[in-house]
């Protein structure tokens, strides 16, 4: 008996953030760069407040759609100081993302959770992927990966937010060069395999869909939602293990990263990988409830994540 591919079936309407432009990321950093590095982080965090109270009031769409979000992971309706704190997280860790491009890694208080398992997985090289979400700081990473010689992450990202980052990087500093492979290439698998078997990790974000491919429902904050099982069905194609990783913003100048293992496709038969993929994608949705619960301010999905299914038939 074949395993029934119903959750894998849904199609969401198209997504709305791929054709969002993204003020409050590349407008914000414009400003940001050219200020911080002449004004120092202290000074330059009071223009912070200014630019997230231009877009708590001129974003309605972010505005609704964070409303929404926060009134799930807060648990109550969010007062106006909570939703305008939500917008300062994003501009605060786009206003870091300055330094850490720098690699003024000193300016900041950082904590890290599962560091122990980091090292045994380099000690390894057998590479694995690491699994994010639009959560706190990705570039916090790379202070962690100061802590720990020889981590090399390689981003898997679309082309449209592949330039858009390789932008902003470019602007803070036109010698950062990161390692950046596009999706939706004929060679991007064959990128990524070669990237895992000299040892590095592969890092994707799992909680933004385009709305065409297969996806898997969960729940999340209580309701139904879904979530492409894209990145998972990659890695147990290529057999490799996946770990949650986060750099929680906390306010000031401190971050907490986490990494904490999801799943571990290296023995996974083939007729088992549907099944163990979907527990995947289920342990991947518990972590990001858990980190929206804890830390409500840092996901930065202002976007309508929890619309509704089409009545379009999968191909």
């Amino acid at each position: 008996m074949t395993p029934d591919p119903a959750p894998d079936l849904p199609i969401l309407k198209p997504a709305e953030w791929i054709s969002y432009r993204e003020r409050g990321s590349t407008g914000l950093l414009k400003v940001m760069v050219f200020l911080s590095l002449r004004l120092g982080r202290t000074l330059s965090r009071t223009v912070l407040y200014g630019i997230a109270l231009y877009f708590f009031w001129f974003a309605p769409g972010a505005r609704r759609h964070s409303r929404r979000y926060l009134r799930l992971a807060l648990g109550k309706n969010p007062s106006a100081m909570d939703r305008f704190r939500h917008i300062l997280y994003f501009a605060s860790t786009i206003h870091d993302r300055v330094y850490l491009v720098k690699e003024q890694y000193g300016r900041f208080d950082l904590t890290i959770e599962g560091e122990a398992e980091m090292y045994e997985f380099l000690g390894s090289r057998q590479g694995a992927f690491l699994l994010g979400a639009h959560m706190g700081s990705f570039e916090v990473m790379r202070s962690a990966g100061r802590r720990q010689p020889g981590l090399h992450v390689s981003m898997a990202m679309y082309e449209n937010n592949a330039r858009k980052l390789n932008a902003m990087i470019a602007a803070i500093d036109s010698d950062a060069k990161p390692d950046i492979i596009s999706l939706g290439h004929m060679d991007a698998m064959l990128k990524i395999a070669d990237r895992l078997n000299h040892g590095a990790f592969v890092g994707m974000l799992g909680d933004r869909t385009l709305g065409d491919e297969p996806l898997q429902p969960v729940t999340l904050l209580g309701e139904r939602a879904y979530l492409p099982t894209g990145p998972m069905r990659a890695a147990a194609i290529l057999r490799r293990s996946v770990i949650f990783m986060v750099g929680l913003y906390r306010g000031g100048n401190r971050y907490h990263v986490v990494f904490e293992p999801i799943a571990d496709f290296s023995a996974t038969p083939a007729g088992a990988r549907d099944a163990a993929v979907r527990e995947a994608v289920d342990r991947y949705a518990q972590l990001l409830d858990r980190y929206c619960r804890s830390d409500p301010y840092n996901w930065f999905n202002f976007f309508d994540f929890w619309r509704e299914r089409t009545d379009k038939p999968a191909s």
